[in-house]
């Protein structure tokens, strides 16, 4: 080993820890020896008691009918979340403010992130108690198996159907090896020209033909020419799930105000969509080491810390961007929710 690789060695033992994912970037995590030998599905396995055990202790976040049915098909739905003079008041309020955002640009697809801060809330009663609203921020939290602050942001997706590059999140993937939370409340209609979000369902449990498909791929993942899947978000193609015997991906064409929380641990997709448009939705995720046997204690739920996230990310790109580093999402200034892309 060299004296370079010696120095990094108890940084990638400390990313293991914390539920580092990176198959390409991690020499320990993508060792073809190790994985020969279970490493990677140990992990997943250890991963999956450990959530188990955290969602044990919040079952109260959640009514026990939506508990069953997540815990066989991999997410909770709800119609009708917001009641109809909040639901109302968001509209006005998308339609009537612009925000600071942020454009993330894959294939022919851009994503808009608005951060929105407990300052911004204060000013926008509608969104506030959007985001507040209960089976938001307690569903987000047992689908993620965390006790946790959710990162929440206004999100639109806008597509150009003139662009020939792939978006890369119409392939159906894994984010990671462990349970993790995304949450959409669609403020706007969804057809299915619109390319829905897709979910697989009961793919987040660690099956046996689960077990033996990531053990396949741990072996070789570390040289894959995919970066995404070279760094632990595997790609799988719709043959591969139906040889596993999964059944047809649910495809998500719902009407505004319907809330959809995946975990994104099992396989989902982007759908392509097939005419000019937009989506728009609220946007709220909860991602925190997976090895922890205790729900709660997380940093981000601290005086200072909890709303903020956006803004402390936003300062992060910020601090690359002077630093002449690239930056996925990109400062746009300020616009409405539903303009079109800047980028």
């Amino acid at each position: 080993m060299t004296p370079l690789k010696m120095l990094k060695s108890p940084l990638w033992v400390a990313d293991i820890a914390l539920g580092g994912k990176s198959f390409r970037d991690n020499p320990i995590i993508g060792s073809r020896s190790l994985n020969e030998r279970g490493f990677h599905i140990r992990r997943m396995a250890f991963a999956e008691r450990m959530a188990d055990m955290r969602r044990r202790q919040m079952e109260h976040l959640l009514p026990a009918d939506d508990r069953k049915f997540f815990h066989e098909n991999g997410y909770v739905v709800r119609h009708n979340v917001l009641p109809a003079d909040v639901f109302k008041a968001v509209q006005e309020e998308l339609e009537q403010n612009e925000f600071a955002a942020r454009e993330m640009k894959q294939g022919r697809t851009v994503t808009r992130f608005i951060g929105l801060t407990p300052a911004i809330l204060k000013k926008l009663p509608g969104l506030k108690a959007a985001v507040g609203a209960d089976i938001f921020q307690q569903g987000l939290r047992y689908v993620a198996s965390n006790n946790a602050d959710p990162l929440v942001y206004l999100h639109t997706v806008l597509w150009d159907l003139d662009q020939k590059r792939k978006d890369p999140q119409t392939n159906f993937h894994s984010d990671t090896f462990h349970s993790t939370a995304k949450a959409w409340l669609f403020l706007k209609d969804v057809e299915l020209a619109d390319g829905p979000f897709q979910y697989v369902s009961g793919s987040h449990r660690l099956n046996e033909v689960r077990t033996k498909w990531e053990y396949e791929q741990s072996l070789t993942a570390a040289t894959s020419r995919d970066s995404n899947h070279a760094v632990g978000s595997f790609r799988i193609s719709e043959d591969q799930m139906q040889q596993m015997g999964f059944e047809k991906p649910v495809s998500f064409a719902v009407p505004a105000n319907t809330l959809v929380i995946a975990d994104t641990h099992g396989f989902h997709a982007r759908g392509i969509a097939t005419r000019p448009g937009l989506r728009v939705g609220l946007y709220g995720s909860v991602r925190r080491s997976p090895f922890l046997p205790w729900a709660g204690g997380d940093v981000r739920s601290l005086p200072g810390i909890k709303g903020y996230q956006t803004e402390i990310f936003g300062a992060y790109l910020d601090w690359r961007s002077k630093k002449g580093r690239g930056v996925s999402h990109v400062d746009v200034g300020k616009v409405k929710a539903t303009d079109p892309a800047v980028r």
